[in-house]
């Protein structure tokens, strides 16, 4: 899915639907002013779900397919990051706070790719044979220099490993953020981190 493709529409409103009746009142001092030209029938809840939408996918995709193509999804990095907006914008009122709703999309990521590793693997055990991905010229750029010169490294680490590492070191995030976007305990991070940074470096030493 392209960048522009985004799964939900732009809608604004000035009325709120309660059960079946339709208030016309005068929206809350801290809520944004609607266009005039709004649908009728439109709950005001959905339209502050599209606008949130809409400002994290101007500002979160480009780093969130950066971090698909690093945890391994090569050439469907696009196609995870479109679907784990898809599973948050249908999930979006079960978040604890719309502040969440970027470590959520981490989390989703996180876990579509490991699930394309995992089937990936199935498919080449069924197969038998060893298929080497071909990341696409379009998540490459998505890449630094300097992390592109990892990239092959990075596919050789256990996922979990892997997950850790770029979750700590390009995400920025802390142990705890790391946790939470894995489904892990603090002190598992600390573990995964550890054991990838030995072998990260064994195999970037070897290869000098």
């Amino acid at each position: 899915m392209r960048e522009t493709e985004k799964p939900w529409r732009r809608t604004d409103a000035r009325t709120t639907v309660i059960g079946d009746q339709t208030s016309t009142a005068p929206a809350p001092a801290d809520t944004p002013a609607l266009p005039a030209d709004t649908e009728p029938g439109v709950d005001l809840r959905d339209v502050e779900r599209e606008t949130a939408m809409i400002r994290l996918f101007d500002g979160h995709h480009a780093q969130m397919v950066r971090l698909a193509v690093l945890l391994g999804a090569d050439q469907d990095a696009e196609d995870v990051v479109a679907e784990a907006f898809c599973v948050l914008h249908s999930r979006w009122y079960r978040l604890r706070a719309p502040e969440s709703a970027a470590a959520y999309l981490r989390s989703v990521v996180c876990n579509l790719v490991r699930m394309r590793i995992r089937r990936l693997q199935v498919s080449r055990r069924h197969a038998d044979v060893q298929l080497d991905p071909i990341a696409s010229a379009e998540s490459t750029a998505m890449l630094h220099e300097d992390q592109r010169q990892v990239v092959d490294a990075l596919k050789g680490l256990p996922t979990r490993q892997r997950e850790a590492l770029v979750l700590r070191y390009w995400m920025d995030l802390k142990e705890r953020e790391i946790a939470d976007a894995m489904g892990i305990s603090t002190g598992a991070v600390k573990s995964h981190i550890s054991r990838a940074m030995h072998t990260l470096s064994r195999a970037m030493g070897s290869t000098r």
